[in-house]
């Protein structure tokens, strides 16, 4: 299975990282994709807040041992072809891409299930610290979310 994982500040080409994923290869099927966008607001407990900025930070070498044990663990699982990660870091403003995971597979479901897979683990496992920054000037770090936590248990539980 071909993979390419990779933790940047620069933004990526959706189009051109799927044209990449599936280049030559004609066992590919399905291609599943998921992009994971900077939103303009965040709930944190019962508070809603809107956001200006988002900063990512995480521990270089450690994240992408930690994304391709998340991506072997998918090949286990399901028959892939080429799996892609992208995840930013930095300063991020609205809109803009944070994350890319792209599967490929002979077949959808496959595509499609390790795709949700892929990401929905990357949310728990993966060693990245997230800081919003508000109107207002100030900050503040965000825990991860309790349905985070749900999503990957389902997952580890065989489900």
């Amino acid at each position: 299975m071909r993979r390419d994982i990779r933790v940047q500040t620069e933004p990526f080409d959706v189009g051109g990282e799927t044209a990449r994923l599936s280049a030559g290869d004609h066992s590919i099927g399905a291609v599943a994709s998921f992009v994971g966008l900077v939103r303009a607001h965040n709930r944190v407990g019962d508070e809603h807040a809107e956001i200006a900025t988002m900063t990512l930070e995480h521990y270089p070498g450690m994240t992408e041992k930690a994304l391709d044990r998340i991506v072997d663990v998918a090949a286990e699982r399901w028959s892939l072809q080429a799996v892609t990660v992208i995840h930013r870091v930095g300063e991020l403003h609205l809109g803009e891409p944070i994350v890319l995971v792209l599967t490929a597979s002979a077949h959808r479901q496959a595509a499609f299930e390790s795709c949700q897979f892929i990401m929905d683990i990357l949310k728990t496992e993966a060693p990245f610290w997230k800081k919003e920054r508000l109107p207002d000037g100030s900050e503040r770090w965000v825990d991860a979310r309790e349905s985070d936590g749900k999503a990957a248990a389902r997952w580890l539980a065989g489900d």
